[in-house]
């Protein structure tokens, strides 16, 4: 190939995708130009001898990198430019970066065995944590020892005389405790059951025959019945006219059910409502 015909192969490299840059192309195109000039064809031995004195080395595709300069033979121009050009030489010359010093290092597996107790540790000590607050939120909840005092109610049955009545309040209800006389335990056992509006026998709502616990509060709606009046001789409900014998059970009226047993324990002459 002659001088001429490398020169017009290198102005139309300008036109190529191998400039990438403003600055390189403003060189290809100004190169370009002074290779339009009129050159005088120089023998190779001439072109051979100036590319060896200016180190003019050829790529792998024939791009020309010129590292300093060429003054050629017979031609009208001289370029003195440095050029360069991005264009890669071949597809076995791409160098990846070294990332190694980036990279995380790989973790120590000698040290798992701490790393589980560790993790079971919290688990345990959490678990107790949390056993002692659900503990202590529970027995908040529960009544304290005052409260748990008026739940319970405590008589000296010495004090009620045999035929009497007495009243006590418990958990801001009233209590009829009835001492009854051997007449008015055999009169309670001498009722026919099958009779009754709600059947149950005397020995069923009593746990001594001679004294009798119960709610004071008629089942109708609620009211307070007087003691030792009525048609029976035991109790009447002035707000609707129900009456109850002298083991608290209906007799006549509205209430649908006898008189309430609440829970009591007799221990000798004391008694314990609740």
């Amino acid at each position: 190939m002659s001088f001429t015909n490398a020169v017009k192969s290198s102005a139309s490299l300008a036109n190529k995708t191998f400039v990438t840059t403003p600055q390189e192309a403003q060189i290809w195109s100004k190169f370009s130009k002074q290779a339009s000039l009129k050159l005088t064809p120089a023998k190779p031995a001439v072109l051979s001898a100036a590319a060896r004195k200016q180190n003019v080395k050829l790529g792998a595709f024939g791009h020309q990198i010129f590292k300093t300069g060429i003054t050629a033979t017979n031609a009208s121009f001289n370029y003195q430019t440095r050029l360069s050009s991005n264009y890669a030489a071949g597809s076995g010359t791409t160098q990846v970066p070294d990332f190694s010093d980036y990279r995380k290092e790989s973790g120590d597996y000698t040290n798992r065995n701490l790393a589980y107790f560790m993790v079971g540790s919290t688990g345990f000590i959490s678990a107790a944590v949390a056993k002692n607050s659900v503990h202590e939120f529970l027995t908040n909840l529960s009544a304290s020892a005052d409260v748990l005092a008026m739940a319970k109610a405590e008589v000296d049955l010495t004090t009620i005389p045999e035929g009497k009545n007495v009243i006590v309040k418990w958990r801001g209800k009233p209590v009829f405790i009835r001492h009854r006389t051997q007449a008015e335990i055999n009169e309670a056992n001498n009722v026919n059951i099958a009779a009754l509006r709600d059947p149950q026998t005397d020995a069923d709502r009593t746990k001594q025959p001679e004294w009798l616990v119960m709610l004071g509060i008629c089942t109708h709606l609620g009211c307070v019945p007087v003691g030792e009046s009525g048609e029976f001789g035991g109790w009447y409900c002035p707000c609707h006219g129900s009456h109850y014998d002298i083991s608290g059970r209906i007799r006549k009226g509205p209430a649908p059910l006898n008189l309430e047993i609440p829970q009591y324990e007799i221990d000798g002459d004391q008694l314990v409502i609740g």
